[in-house]
């Protein structure tokens, strides 16, 4: 099983790279996020490696850092996400941000990705929201907001969303902030003292 390669960067594509292992080239999909931080060929790199094996051929997928592996892992338990649709995801939303846009139930955000209609992007919200925490945002702010659990339909933390974003604020930012005051303000806050509190943390 290959984990990890390191070597020199040989050539890229759209969606893939081959890596040069002491002489040996090694094709790996990959997401435009990883694509970028490669740099150019000739580059030294190193990435994480998911290996798929099929009775017709070997898959190998890699990616600058083992979240987003982990990421690619955990999208492609759900049904209907590949491993092309794993990859575009991961493409338009790093490892924390897809984190969060899950606990906030930002369907906007997932369907932004190539291969993500409105139907696959419910069910990713639906069967990961639970999970999020199994892997956390990379960034400590960021865990603060997933943490939170965000009701379906009612309750004074997703009213406080809903008004935000009504207000015209993006669901993600509407969400990390009324998570934030949630924080401060305590269990029990009432929907307007979220929404005054959020708006304080949207405009600091």
């Amino acid at each position: 099983m290959i984990a990890k390669l390191t070597g020199i960067l040989d050539a890229t594509g759209l969606d893939w790279a081959v890596i040069d292992v002491g002489g040996v080239g090694y094709r790996v999909s990959c997401s435009s996020r990883t694509l970028s931080r490669l740099g150019a060929p000739g580059a030294a790199v190193s990435v994480a490696v998911e290996m798929s094996v099929r009775e017709d051929r070997i898959q190998l997928y890699g990616f600058a850092d083992p979240a987003e592996r982990e990421w690619f892992r955990l999208l492609n338990t759900v049904q209907g996400v590949g491993a092309k649709v794993a990859l575009s995801i991961l493409s338009v939303l790093e490892p924390d941000r897809l984190a969060l846009a899950i606990a906030a139930q930002d369907k906007t955000a997932l369907a932004a990705a190539d291969g993500v209609g409105p139907r696959l992007a419910n069910r990713l919200v639906s069967e990961l929201k639970d999970k999020v925490g199994s892997l956390g945002p990379a960034s400590p702010a960021l865990a603060g907001a997933a943490a939170v659990t965000l009701p379906e339909g009612s309750g004074a933390t997703a009213d406080a969303v809903s008004a935000l974003v009504n207000l015209g604020y993006r669901r993600v930012e509407a969400f990390t902030a009324v998570s934030a005051a949630a924080r401060r303000l305590g269990e029990g806050a009432a929907v307007g003292d979220l929404i005054r509190q959020g708006l304080k943390e949207l405009g600091s």
